[in-house]
């Protein structure tokens, strides 16, 4: 498979996984309880699994080591597990309705600080097209 079409397999498992999230937070706020369904409880780990495994992919492809050679990839990597972490908490760790909404809006924050640095190539992610 081209790099090209891994890379865009990629950015579709990303725009899923964020689409999937957004509409697990809006049914989580209220009551983490309205998320029954096991559609949205199986279908975002196949697709969040497929979304790393695309990341993967193109990081051996690209000889990209995060913590190694890519500072933007280790960057990414340390918001993936930030952004799992406030994630759990605004759907379902969350204790009160205001937790959740404060960690579903952190967890949007730090999606789009790992899209800014994969655009950017950047730690900065955002700040680095100033």
């Amino acid at each position: 498979m081209p790099y090209v079409a891994i890379k865009h397999a990629h950015m579709m498992f990303a725009l899923i996984s964020i689409t999937l999230f957004m509409l697990r937070a809006w049914l989580a706020v209220p009551s983490p309880a309205r998320v029954k369904s096991k559609l949205l409880k199986i279908l975002p780990h196949i697709v969040d699994t497929l979304l790393l495994a695309m990341g993967i992919w193109l990081a051996v492809l690209s000889n990209q080591i995060p913590f190694g050679n890519s500072p933007w990839l280790t960057a990414k990597v340390i918001g993936l597990v930030l952004y799992i972490i406030v994630g759990t908490i605004a759907i379902k760790r969350g204790k009160t309705q205001s937790q959740r909404v404060v960690a579903t809006v952190a967890s949007l924050a730090i999606f789009a600080y790992i899209y800014g640095a994969a655009l950017s190539k950047s730690p900065w992610s955002w700040l680095a097209f100033s």
